[in-house]
This record gives structure tokens, C-alpha cells and sequence, in this order.
């Protein structure tokens, strides 16, 4: 019996040894051979690995001022494996997020069929579409916090500063072309689960890295009467669209780019108005009309002998060439080179063009930076139109010596004044002010860059000039050009009578500290014109802008209102009948072939009865004025006195001493143009 029991005891020994060693077995296969394997199988029912967006880099104007900034948001998000009825499930998310029902139960069922236990719903909602969905408690919806934009001032240079897509990358303006630098590095964070797939641990493995901020050349202050002027335009004049573009000259700095239509970059974008998204001010290329006279008459200033006082041949308001005729606003039968400008003479621009030559006149089309992107960091720049000279037809330089086939933008516009403002130097435009300032070129000589800028306050101070009473602003000397060009029709192939409308300039004129470009697509009869249009809102802009910059002021707060000529408000560019179709887009530096070169030198005095620098007609009949004595130094009442005793018209403009006069004493005074004196203590 013993013997027996003895046995069964050791056999029950032996079982449980053996059962042990299964599972100690069992336990060295589990948890040291296969132990990767099961972990990695428990961390995916147990843990979630969610990525944590980095804060993109702030974006500030140069004092500071936030322009866009990024701001913790809940988004929300499913597991719709666990939701009882998705049919529910969609239409309360949709009536509290407003969204689409048929589409997100649609992401909900496809999410079911692929066996997908994540989905987002609506991503960065508002804190009360937050609270209305915790208050209805149901233990399927759960929140994230993510890194959502936000721009504070809303649409406040939208054009400039783009937005971000839901997946945080950059969509437009600086946060598309900066993408990389303001992202940051993304973070990681586990989540540990419990069976009910709710989180109650947490580790941050990787923290995200902001991303770089950024800070513009952009002046918030001069960005809001920009966009508040430009608005302001377009709605007047019932125009399609405007844009305002502010330069600093001599640094090449956007202080501001406007344009109207706008957009509030914190909506989601809608596709009625995605149009209003485009930055036209760098995109769209339009022809400038007149204000590119002030290129052709550079032109000619440096490679003819044609000088302010020189007298202009305007044909009585026709000039005839092969299969079409040019028609003045004005019948004028001879002008001298500042009053082509002053009056915007089409026919007198032309004759001056005609003297340049199609070689330098595209010579210093590129050289004032036509046709060559200015190299903003903004998506979608165009270099403008420009036609190279072996595709230039025989009425080609016409055209383009009063602006017409040739296209420019707004900021290219910009860069050229600032040549004429800045004293001759081509200075690339630049919106970061960690961007060094580029290297000037030469453009023009410094004695051309001073006689465009004096022949430019022609335009604003002369009683006739096209932007006589828009352009004037309260204690400041101002310059510029008035442009309206005609607009091309593709499906006609005609001009038609809705116009461009333009203004360029600068101020103070003796050391400018600004340059204004305003643009304005769409408008109609005389009150279209860029003197009437453009000019007051350059003069608003340009106003805000110099007290802003604390720029000190150059005249009295008041000017007196001579009575004289009436100013030319026509100054639009016309195109004429049989006018070719626009030119294709090319690159500057492909534009100039080995056999563009001129046919006869700068200083050809061919075609003589067109300019007349002795100041006589072919008829004999004497153009030349009296010459300007000297007022400097002179009281108010001796210049008065001296100036009625010869019949010299005078505009003044402040009290005691004479300390600056136009035109410089000893000069010619041609027909129409009066003598401007500044006095002062």
C-alpha cells in the first residue's frame, strides 16, 4: 500500500514538473523570445502615438506689430467603430460644426469598411463649438488641442501674408514662400488606453520645435490707409479692381501692397472667392499708358540732346502712322520736353521716342528692371510683357514710348520710380528685413534722375499739369505721372473704353523718402483718368505715410490756389485703330539678339524739324520765352513786383525770404509755364 501511494506521489511529482516546465517554457517563449512581437501587439490596443503640430513662427511687421500668430485650438475627432448609429452621429456634427452631412457620413462609412479607429472631424473649431459638444456628453467624441493661424488684424496685408490649409502648411504670400523656415519640427506625444479606448497616461517622447519667426519690411499703419484708399478707389469708380504699392527708394522696403478685392485669411477659403486671393499688384501685368513717359523721356535725356527747354513738334493733335492715327487729348503744336510731360503729349512722346530709337528705348526698358521679376518672396511674380526687338513691329516704338505694348506690374512700376526718387540707382525691392539690402545699380546719371524729378513736380505744381489738383500734398513737395491706358479686348481684338488708371510718385521732391504706385483696373469716362483717380489716393497714402515716418515737412501746411490754365485731366494713352495684339511674355535677357543694335548714334541729329533746340517752328515763327532772373534772396513783394514787370506768371509759396526758385535763374521760360518760388526765414 505504501509502495503504491509512494508511486502515485512520483508520478504526480513528475505531471507537475512537467507542467511547470510547459509553462516556464511557455513564459521563456513569451516573454524573452517572442517579447517584441507581443509588446509591439499590447502597444497598439493599448497606446495611440499622436503627432504634436510645432507652433508656426510668428509673423510682425518692422515695429513689431503681430500680423499672424499661432494660438492653441481643439479639433475634434472619432473612432467611428465605436459610435452606435453614424447616421446620428453626422447630422449632430453637422448642424453643431456646420458642416456637410452627406460628406462626413460618407468619411464615417468608409472609415467603418476599412476598419479605421481615427478620424477627424473638423479640425481648430471655436471654443462655443467646443462647449455645445461636451454639453451633449457622449463618450465617442474626444478633443485634441492643435497649433491653429490665426491673423489678428484679419485682412490686413491678407495679400502679403497668404494663410495655411488644414494641414498647416503655407498657402500663399510669405507663409507659402517662407513654408520651411516658419513650420517648426512636429513633436510626438503616447497615449496609454484603457479598454475603453480612454486615455489616462501620456508621455512626450519628442517635443515640437516652433517654428522661426519672421519679420516683414511691411509698416502696419501705412499697410491700413493703403488698403483702406485703395477700397475706397475701386468702389467710387466702379472698377474691378486696385492696388497700392509703397517703396521706400533708396532701401528698396514694401512699406505696404495693397489690393482690392481682399480676403480674411482666418476663413476657410470658398470658391466665389478665390479670385480675391490673387495678389495682383505682383501678379497681374497690365499696360501702363502714360506714367511710362517718365522711361522715355529718361531715355532720351541720356542718349539724345533733347533737353527740358527743347521744343516738341505735336502735330495739332495728329500724328498719322502705317495703318492707323494717334490723336492728342489736346491740340498742341509744339511743347517743350517738360510740358510733353506736364500735359502728357502722346504726339510729342512719340516724336521723342522716335528720337531714342528702338534700341535704347528697350535698352533702358531693362535697365529700369521691365520684364525681370524684382524677386519679391511672394508666389507667383510675373516679370511683366516684353517683346524682344526682332519681333518689334514698324509702329512698335510708337506705342511704346506712350506705354502701350508693353506690360508692367504695380511693383514694377514701383522699382522704376524709385530710380527716378533714389537719384539713379536700380534698388530690388525687399519684404523681410532679415534680407540685406540689395547692391544699387547705376541706372541713370545723377543729373538725369534730378531733371526727371523736377519735371515730375511739373506734373503736380503746374496749373495745367494732369495731376495739378490731386496730387498735392499739405506741407510737402510730391512729384510723379499720371497714366490711363486703354484696355485690351481678346475676344474683339480691340481697345476698348475702359482704362487702367495710374499714379507714380514720390515726396519730399529734393530728398524722397517714399515712393506711392496706384493702380486701378476697370474704369470709364473722364472721371476714369489717373489724374482724377489715382492721384488723390497717392496723395492720401503718401500724406498718412510721411507724418507716420516722421519725415519733416518742406512747405507750409497751406499753398495758395493760383487761378490759371486749366489742368489737362485727359492724359489717356490712345492706343489708335488697328492696334497688334499684346506680346507674349518672354524673359528680359532672352529679348536682345545679336542684331539689335542701333542704326545711327546717340547724338544723331537726323529728323531735325521734329525737335527744334534753337526754339524756332520751320515757319521761323520764335518759341523761346523770357528768361527766369534771379529771385533768391529777394522779398516777397520785390519778386512780385520784378516778376509783373517782365509778365512772368509766379506761384509762390510761403513768407520772407526767396530760397528756391524753378526754373533755375538764366533758364527759358517756354509758353504757359510759370516760375515757382519758395520762401522761407
Amino acid at each position: 500500500m505504501g509502495s503504491i501511494t509512494t508511486r502515485r506521489v512520483h508520478l504526480l511529482a513528475k505531471l507537475a514538473f512537467a507542467w511547470a516546465a510547459v509553462i516556464v517554457a511557455r513564459l521563456i517563449q513569451i516573454q524573452i523570445v517572442h517579447h517584441a512581437d507581443y509588446q509591439k501587439l499590447a502597444q497598439q490596443q493599448q497606446q495611440q502615438v499622436v503627432e504634436l503640430q510645432a507652433p508656426r513662427g510668428t509673423i510682425v511687421d518692422r515695429c513689431g506689430q503681430r500680423l499672424a500668430m499661432s494660438l492653441l485650438a481643439e479639433s475634434v475627432v472619432v473612432d467611428p467603430l465605436r459610435i452606435p448609429d453614424i447616421g446620428i452621429a453626422a447630422d449632430i456634427f453637422s448642424k453643431i460644426l456646420n458642416l456637410d452631412a452627406r460628406e462626413l457620413l460618407a468619411r464615417m462609412q468608409t472609415a467603418v469598411e476599412n476598419k479605421n479607429g481615427f478620424l477627424w472631424v473638423k479640425r481648430r473649431i471655436s471654443r462655443e463649438e467646443a462647449q455645445r459638444l461636451r454639453d451633449l456628453k457622449l463618450d465617442w467624441i474626444e478633443f485634441r488641442m492643435e497649433s491653429g493661424r490665426y491673423y489678428p488684424n484679419k485682412s490686413l496685408a491678407a495679400h502679403v501674408l497668404g494663410g495655411v490649409d488644414f494641414e498647416g502648411k503655407g498657402n500663399g504670400g510669405v507663409e507659402q514662400f517662407f513654408n520651411s523656415q516658419l513650420k517648426g519640427h512636429p513633436g510626438e506625444m503616447r497615449l496609454t488606453r484603457d479598454v475603453q479606448k480612454r486615455g489616462f497616461a501620456s508621455t512626450v517622447p519628442r517635443e515640437p520645435q516652433p517654428g522661426q519667426d519672421l519679420k516683414l519690411t511691411i509698416d502696419s499703419r501705412v499697410q491700413f490707409v493703403a488698403e483702406r484708399e485703395v477700397k475706397k478707389l475701386v468702389d467710387e469708380h466702379h472698377a474691378k479692381s486696385g492696388s497700392i504699392v509703397v517703396i521706400d527708394p533708396k532701401t528698396g522696403d514694401v512699406l505696404a501692397l495693397a489690393n482690392y478685392p481682399t480676403f480674411d485669411p482666418n476663413e476657410v477659403p470658398k470658391r466665389e472667392t478665390i479670385q480675391a486671393r490673387e495678389n495682383l499688384a505682383v501678379t497681374a501685368p497690365f499696360e501702363p499708358g502714360s506714367v511710362y513717359k517718365v522711361i522715355t523721356l529718361s531715355a532720351a535725356l541720356e542718349t539724345t540732346r533733347i533737353r527740358p527747354e527743347t521744343m516738341v513738334n505735336c502735330g495739332n493733335g495728329i500724328f498719322r502712322m502705317p495703318g492707323r492715327v494717334i490723336h492728342d487729348h489736346n491740340s498742341y503744336g509744339a511743347l517743350s520736353m517738360e510740358d510733353v510731360l506736364a500735359r502728357s503729349s502722346n504726339i510729342g512722346a512719340i516724336n521723342i521716342g522716335l528720337q531714342v530709337g528702338p534700341f535704347y528705348m528697350f535698352d533702358y526698358m531693362r535697365r529700369f528692371g521691365f520684364g525681370t521679376k524684382t524677386g519679391l518672396p511672394l508666389p507667383g511674380e510675373s516679370s511683366g510683357i516684353l517683346r524682344p526687338l526682332k519681333r518689334w513691329e514698324k509702329t512698335s516704338l510708337s506705342s511704346v514710348a506712350m506705354g502701350h505694348e508693353v506690360g508692367v506690374t504695380a511693383l514694377q512700376l514701383a522699382q522704376a520710380c524709385s530710380v527716378i526718387a533714389n537719384g539713379g540707382f536700380l534698388v530690388k525691392p525687399r519684404l523681410t528685413m532679415d534680407t540685406p539690402v540689395a547692391q544699387p545699380v547705376r541706372v541713370l546719371r545723377p543729373e538725369t534722375a534730378i531733371t526727371m524729378r523736377r519735371m515730375m513736380e511739373g506734373v503736380v505744381i503746374k496749373t495745367y499739369g494732369t495731376a495739378h489738383k490731386y496730387a498735392r500734398i499739405p506741407g510737402y513737395t510730391s512729384a510723379g505721372k499720371t497714366g490711363t491706358a486703354q484696355i485690351y479686348d481678346y475676344r474683339t481684338h480691340q481697345y476698348t473704353h475702359y482704362y487702367n488708371a495710374s499714379f507714380m510718385g514720390f515726396a519730399p521732391v529734393t530728398n524722397p523718402a517714399i515712393v506711392v504706385v496706384v493702380t486701378v483696373n476697370g474704369t470709364q469716362g473722364l472721371a476714369g483718368y489717373g489724374g482724377p483717380t489715382s492721384a488723390p489716393a497717392f496723395r492720401e497714402v503718401a500724406a498718412a505715410a510721411l507724418r507716420m515716418m516722421d519725415v519733416p515737412k518742406d512747405l507750409p501746411e497751406t499753398l495758395p490756389s493760383p487761378d490759371g490754365e486749366q489742368a489737362d485731366e485727359n492724359d489717356v494713352a490712345i492706343a489708335g485703330l488697328g492696334a497688334a495684339l499684346p506680346p507674349p511674355l518672354v524673359r528680359a535677357e532672352d529679348a536682345l539678339s545679336a542684331d539689335d543694335r542701333p542704326a545711327v548714334s546717340a547724338d544723331s541729329t537726323s529728323d531735325q524739324r521734329t525737335f527744334l533746340a534753337s526754339g524756332k517752328l520751320d515757319s521761323g515763327r520764335d518759341l523761346a520765352g523770357p528768361r527766369v532772373p534771379n529771385f533768391q534772396g529777394k522779398s516777397l513783394r520785390d519778386v512780385i513786383q520784378e516778376s509783373a514787370a517782365l509778365g512772368l506768371p509766379l506761384e509762390f509759396a510761403g513768407v520772407g525770404i526767396a530760397r528756391m526758385q524753378f526754373p533755375e535763374p538764366g533758364r527759358i521760360l517756354p509758353s504757359g509755364q510759370s516760375v515757382r518760388v519758395q520762401f522761407g526765414r
